[in-house]
């Protein structure tokens, strides 16, 4: 408990000498994105948008300018709203977003904006290079007892921690596809984290999903959700599950991939658009006739491939020890820590790495 202590006084100290850094001047392209952001709160403040468009957007899952900013102008047209109307309106939403051409400069601001969460797990962070990013995907896969549904309820704790202790000082969404959360994990978690049980309860909005089209149906319904309750964490534990238990044989690979695909593009602009880190964890298929190597392969191939940008193999170790490895990322090197599943959450402390 006394190291747990110095290292959340030490990112308290780092998060404090961010804040007093001298901030650049604001970008005529920032200050107008600012404006918009204010000046576009709901959708009827969207022009062009009256109470039965607003009414359409709803009932196809757009209730949030964010959410609508980051749209396919193409699914709404697929879905009655004109082809002139669509393009006004989304290209209004856009305007408080950085959905347009910048440069390298500008883009830097904007990145300022991505922010770590902890782990509660000093390995992890480290393998991480701090902890998961907000506005990206990050895949845990594993072979059943890999300590995926344990790292992600540690997670759901975790991101209510204010910022200068790691957190994100927000809510989890929760999708749970295979009946694994327990309250009671919760509440261990947060009592050892010296937490309010209840408190740490209420801020973790949960859903189980018993379909691939329910599980699909929550997400694409999520953004009121998430934007009235502060959620900067959406968890999906499974995300491959219903997919392969439903859309069986060669026949039905092509229609369960364009499913995954838009399943997961939903996800990553739900990220972006509220600067939340998205967490998915996936199960994995043996690959025997692999000559050059034996570890399992994740479920959803290239499709899921591409969209997660992190992606982390976790493997049962020696004297019940459990391994994080990085398998790809953009932005982080590869490399392996090992780490334990105790009673209190995934940690690393008592290993001296």
């Amino acid at each position: 408990m006394k190291h747990m202590a110095e290292k959340v006084k030490a990112r308290a100290k780092a998060k404090a000498k961010q804040r007093e850094e001298i901030e650049p001047a604001s970008s005529p392209q920032t200050a107008q994105r600012e404006y918009y952001k204010a000046k576009y709160q709901t959708l009827e403040d969207l022009p062009g948008v009256g109470p039965a468009t607003a009414n359409k957007l709803r009932a196809l899952g757009f209730k949030t300018v964010e959410a609508l900013a980051t749209a396919p102008i193409r699914f709404l047209e697929q879905n009655g709203v004109g082809e002139d109307t669509a393009k006004k309106i989304v290209t209004a939403a856009r305007k408080g977003m950085a959905l347009e051409y910048i440069n390298g400069l500008e883009l830097q601001e904007i990145q300022k904006n991505k922010l770590k969460m902890t782990t509660g797990c000093s390995p992890l962070d480290r393998l991480l290079n701090g902890g998961l990013e907000t506005m990206s995907i990050t895949e845990f896969y594993s072979e059943f007892g890999g300590g995926k549904s344990q790292i992600c309820q540690q997670l759901a704790v975790m991101v209510q921690l204010p910022e200068a202790e790691g957190g994100l000082d927000g809510g989890c969404l929760y999708i749970d596809t295979e009946h694994v959360v327990r309250p009671d994990m919760f509440i261990r978690i947060a009592k050892f984290r010296g937490l309010d049980p209840d408190e740490v309860l209420k801020r973790i909005i949960y859903a189980e999903a018993y379909t691939s089209e329910h599980q699909a149906e929550l997400l694409s319904n999520a953004d009121e959700v998430i934007k009235v309750n502060n959620i900067r964490l959406i968890i999906i534990d499974s995300l491959t599950g219903h997919f392969r238990a439903e859309y069986l044989g060669r026949e039905n690979l092509a229609p369960r991939q364009q499913k995954l695909n838009q399943h997961m593009h939903k996800l990553i602009r739900l990220a972006r658009a509220f600067n939340a880190v998205a967490i998915v964890t996936n199960q994995v298929s043996a690959t025997p006739d692999s000559f050059f190597s034996k570890d399992p392969v994740p479920v959803g191939g290239n499709i899921v491939g591409h969209i997660a940008h992190t992606r982390i193999y976790l493997r049962k170790g020696r004297e019940n020890l459990r391994v994080a490895k990085i398998v790809a990322s953009p932005f982080l090197p590869e490399g392996e820590v090992p780490f334990r599943i105790t009673s209190t959450g995934i940690t690393g402390d008592e290993l001296g790495v």
